[in-house]
């Protein structure tokens, strides 16, 4: 088999896993969101795409699942039942959406997923009252797990990674204001922001499915270098991806700043690119036009920030992997988390 034929394979394994995903944490989710009150509900329905901004139904494109699949994925590789997973399924959907609500407003993005963003629909503060409600409907889908004695256990790792997301993004904001940031502090940044609820997700997973405490920090671990694979990946897409393609508009976070992680490599590289970009980087927020902003871009790949970010992305797949491979999972989810990596880090979207 040719490896683009490989590449295909991969990608429609790790496709059917994220339906599947979505298939079974939906209805789940669904009655969660419904037990909030009305006004929340309606801003929480709104962004996960069921309903329009006047609440009637809707199917809006919805988010891709990844966290949701990781967790079911790790609990049937350490033999247990994704079906037995649901719970941890649901609460990291749960944080992950609620970082994106407070994140687009934030990050004042406009649009997400081919629409308004919620805040720029019903305003700031029911956007963020409704994240704030999705945190905590988060931490009740674990502690109703009556009678589970990991369920504590459970609650302190999920606490744990999203205090480790919420600093991860204070930290990134911080760097908006700085003119170099170096790519220490960058990657560091991105293990908590994006890494953190990944790493806990496959955790979570394995701890359901029974896995054994060496299997369980093998996926784990498998989550991290995974996350910060992810967040390579979401970066380039950020400045090259194409608009129509990811929802978002191209170069928003070269347009304020905002130091990822290609960035971060140009603005380190001690080139004269380089030094050009990081004139650019300490204007004024507002002040480049998009002439500006696509000059950033050609200057962040001259630097190297480009190419470095697409090697560093298939090194940290590749040590994602590796400490699959360390947990010894069964197939065939073994096949399914790992092309759930693949496709994760070569993502158009």
């Amino acid at each position: 088999m040719t490896m683009a034929a490989n590449r295909s394979q991969e990608a429609n394994t790790a496709r059917d896993a994220l339906r599947r995903a979505r298939t079974l944490v939906d209805p789940a989710l669904r009655e969660w969101i419904g037990r909030l009150p009305e006004p929340v509900e309606r801003v929480a329905s709104y962004h996960f795409g069921w309903t329009d901004a006047a609440g009637r139904p809707d199917s809006a494109p919805a988010g891709k699942a990844l966290r949701p699949a990781l967790v079911l994925g790790c609990a049937e590789a350490v033999g247990g039942s994704a079906a037995s997973a649901l719970a941890p399924a649901v609460a990291v959907e749960l944080v992950h959406n609620f970082s994106l609500l407070h994140d687009d407003i934030l990050d004042r993005d406009t649009t997400r997923r081919h629409r308004a963003t919620a805040w720029t629909v019903f305003g700031s503060p029911a956007a963020l009252l409704a994240g704030d409600a999705l945190l905590v409907h988060a931490s009740r889908v674990l502690a109703e797990q009556v009678g589970w004695p990991r369920a504590a256990t459970a609650l302190r790792w999920l606490s744990e990674a999203t205090v480790a997301l919420i600093e991860g993004e204070q930290t990134d904001l911080s760097f908006e204001g700085r003119a170099q940031v170096s790519l220490t502090e960058c990657l560091a940044m991105s293990e908590g922001k994006t890494a953190a609820l990944l790493a806990c997700s496959c955790a979570l997973g394995a701890l359901w499915g029974d896995g054994s405490p060496e299997q369980t920090e093998a996926l784990r671990r498998f989550g991290k270098h995974l996350g910060i694979a992810f967040q390579l990946a979401d970066d380039v897409l950020g400045i090259w991806g194409d608009p129509v393609v990811t929802g978002k508009p191209a170069g928003a976070d070269l347009a304020r700043g905002k130091k990822s992680l290609p960035v971060a490599a140009a603005l380190d590289s001690g080139t004269a690119a380089g030094r050009r970009l990081a004139e650019l980087v300490a204007r004024p927020e507002g002040e480049l036009d998009e002439a500006g902003v696509a000059l950033m871009a050609e200057l962040v790949t001259e630097a190297g920030g480009r190419s470095w970010a697409e090697e560093t992305a298939q090194e940290q797949l590749g040590l994602a992997l590796d400490s699959l491979r360390a947990a010894d999972p069964v197939e065939p989810a073994a096949s399914g988390l790992a092309a759930l990596a693949g496709l994760a880090c070569r993502r158009d979207r």
